[in-house]
């Protein structure tokens, strides 16, 4: 077995390392989905003291079965800031990370006001002074004020990678089936194109037919944008290009791949997928490639996109 220091030399990410002579106490904001549980497994697996706080309108209720003197599980209301500062601070956190989707849009109503619904989704005091001064309620500005927050705090937000590098995908092929010539050119043109959505901030998926766009991603999310593709396209072969947003920054919102879109590819006819490198999380790694293998889908994770950018616009010439 490693050395207990061995275990927690990842996390030391002080870029002053006359700084890291104590191993950092590590917290997880967890949302939705499998992200934040295998987070939590893994920390679990490597004996990584961890403070969780499980938001009652995102977090999956099994996180609960890690609880143990070690993984420790702290229930709190969507928007309740103070007191995530509070048990994060009481247990001695100086790093956090953010695993796991949060529909930020709870907390506010279409008029603007904190939304009803549900007692819990109110924005305590810390939460309501940290909307008041935000220009713009969008979900970056929203985001961005609240690592400001714990940053004041002393509790800095890292890479929500940290523990779990394995589920980020190497470049190249995945699958056994690697795209014909139809499918690699659908896909250049994809990336095109799925780059300049992105920058504009509209959506990180198209899909294409014929190096012609189908449809772009927008609020309805990367599933039903293949939905409303496949509509579309009368049956016919698809295929869909995810991408990240143009710097990506990996303590936030990192782009996920599960079975469930999986599922809906094999039900809309997609035959080729293409996807970052190192940027999409793919949670159940081997049990995804095995099930893209047996529908015969060829996905590839696309790596050093402006050198292929520019090879593209050579072969076009």
């Amino acid at each position: 077995m490693l050395p207990s220091s061995a275990l927690f030399a990842p996390l030391r990410l002080c870029l002053n390392p006359l700084c890291c002579y104590h191993a950092p106490m590590l917290g997880l904001i967890a949302g939705n989905g499998r992200f934040p549980l295998l987070v939590v497994e893994q920390a679990e697996r490597s004996q990584i003291p961890l403070t969780v706080a499980a938001i009652r309108e995102e977090t999956d209720p099994a996180i609960e079965e890690f609880a143990s003197e070690r993984i420790q599980i702290h229930w709190q209301g969507l928007g309740q800031l103070g007191r995530l500062l509070k048990t994060f601070k009481k247990a001695g956190v100086d790093q956090a990370m953010m695993c796991g989707q949060v529909k930020h849009v709870r907390i506010f109503a279409r008029d603007g006001r904190p939304a009803a619904g549900r007692l819990s989704a109110f924005p305590d005091l810390k939460m309501l002074r940290v909307l008041m001064s935000l220009p713009r309620k969008n979900t970056a500005s929203l985001i961005g004020a609240f690592v400001h927050v714990l940053e004041k705090e002393g509790i800095r937000m890292i890479d929500s990678t940290t523990l779990v590098p394995y589920l980020l995908p190497e470049p190249g092929v995945l699958t056994n089936r690697s795209p014909n010539a139809e499918e690699q050119k659908d896909i250049d043109y994809g990336l095109t194109v799925a780059r300049s959505i992105a920058e504009l901030d509209v959506g990180q998926t198209v899909v294409v037919k014929d190096q012609a766009v189908v449809a772009v991603e927008a609020m309805e999310g990367t599933d039903e944008t293949i939905r409303r593709a496949a509509r579309l396209a009368e049956g016919r072969r698809l295929t869909v290009v995810k991408v990240s947003r143009p710097q990506q920054d990996m303590r936030f919102d990192v782009p996920v791949l599960g079975m469930g879109t999986l599922d809906v590819l094999g039900q809309c006819r997609v035959s080729a997928l293409a996807m970052d490198a190192a940027k999409t999380l793919l949670l159940d790694r081997d049990e995804l490639i095995q099930r893209a293998d047996e529908m015969k889908l060829a996905w590839v994770a696309v790596g050093n996109f402006a050198q292929r950018r520019k090879d593209a616009k050579k072969t076009a010439r």
